[in-house]
């Protein structure tokens, strides 16, 4: 059994002694073959060029076109309407002092009369009294002149003064009973205030109205209004902001209007109205009222601009500051909200801080180190540095 067991042991060692010996001369052996260092992979970026520009500001924002009057319509007199105007009905159109409705005047035609007839019976007993006292008067005089009353002054009863004074206080009150005869006679057409579009109507022929009594609205038509939501860093890009008073032309800031219709866009010209003081108490930003003059009425230069519609939506670019300088690059171009990265000499990614300006539809206006037209990166980088070597791609504009 050992001598069996002698020539595999030997085999063993032999085949155990070959596997070293061949390790060994791999490691003596210098390699055929030289390591080869992988090729650095340059990452491609998007970029768009930036634009230099100098000059105003426009601070865009936006809102919901609203009257800038609304009247409910109420007749100041009572009766049964007589006539009523044809454009009296929801979207009917008045200009100032057009006549709406009228109501029936045969109470107040007499009334009038009547007030007539008293301010003539009231001269009457004006004159009686006026006579009566000149008479009075003389026989004063008369008796003064004769030493018979002495250097008394004559009692106002004696000369019949009072009489006279309520004579003439009672021809002034019918004269004032007369005018209000008239005035409600002139009450019994109810007229448009301003030039107006009717909105609400609620009135019929024959049909009785009291004093007072609603029966439709009517919103003003010469201006509407835009109440735009403004944060204050944008609010405070304009410079005049809270210069500006309600109705005081010399202190109105420019705007432009821009409202779809049918597909298109049309543009109105209006002004800063006014700024409200107090903060938006849901939204927490600055209500800027921007008014719009004859909304209505199309240019000669867009003769198919239809009206601006209450309740559109409208946005409004409100001209702001003046700036020397500034650029303007994509929004995707902000990295962390104030850097910007990019391209030097063809192929360097530099870091850029900016001040952001604003951002108005996928553009931010920004001031900082950037040249006009120099390349912006607008993709994505997972791994930058200051410094990297990039291969710039310009974005395709469809």
């Amino acid at each position: 059994m050992i001598q069996g067991r002698l020539p595999r042991m030997v085999q063993g060692a032999a085949v155990l002694g070959a596997g070293v010996a061949g390790y060994a001369l791999l490691i003596a052996l210098p390699p055929d073959t030289e390591l080869v260092e992988p090729a650095r992979v340059v990452p491609t970026v998007t970029t768009v060029e930036a634009r230099s520009q100098q000059g105003t500001i426009m601070v865009r924002g936006g809102g919901t076109v609203r009257p800038s009057a609304q009247v409910s319509v109420a007749p100041q007199v009572g009766g049964e309407v007589a006539w009523l105007s044809p454009a009296m009905v929801s979207g009917g159109r008045f200009n100032r002092g057009d006549p709406i409705l009228r109501i029936e005047t045969a109470d107040y035609e007499n009334a009038v009369e009547t007030a007539k007839a008293e301010v003539a019976q009231q001269n009457v007993v004006l004159l009686e009294a006026e006579e009566n006292t000149r008479i009075a008067r003389s026989e004063w005089d008369r008796a003064s002149g004769r030493g018979e009353l002495g250097d008394q002054p004559p009692n106002p009863l004696t000369v019949r003064q009072p009489q006279l004074d309520a004579a003439r206080a009672a021809v002034a009150s019918a004269e004032a009973r007369l005018d209000d005869a008239r005035l409600a006679l002139e009450r019994t057409w109810v007229r448009a205030p301003f030039d107006a579009v009717v909105r609400r109507e609620t009135v019929d022929m024959g049909q009785f109205v009291a004093p007072g009594q609603a029966v439709g609205e009517l919103y003003a038509t010469e201006e509407v209004e835009i109440v735009v939501s403004l944060s204050d860093d944008d609010a405070a890009l304009i410079g005049s902001l809270w210069d500006a008073r309600a109705g005081q032309a010399a202190t109105r800031i420019p705007a432009l209007v821009t409202a779809e219709y049918g597909g298109a866009r049309h543009e109105w010209n209006g002004y800063v109205d006014r700024a409200e003081v107090a903060l938006g108490e849901m939204t927490r930003t600055v209500q800027v009222v921007v008014r719009v003059p004859n909304p209505l009425d199309p240019p000669a230069s867009d003769s198919n601009r239809p009206p601006l519609l209450i309740g559109a939506y409208a946005t409004v670019d409100i001209e702001g500051t003046s700036l020397d300088q500034y650029t303007v690059i994509p929004s995707s171009a902000l990295r962390d909200g104030s850097v910007v990265w990019t391209v030097a000499n063809d192929s360097i990614l530099q870091v850029v801080d900016v001040t952001v300006i604003q951002e108005v539809d996928e553009l931010a206006m920004v001031q900082g180190s950037i040249g006009d037209r120099q390349p912006v990166i607008v993709s994505i980088l997972p791994v930058y540095t200051d410094g990297m070597t990039v291969r710039p791609v310009p974005r395709v504009t469809p």
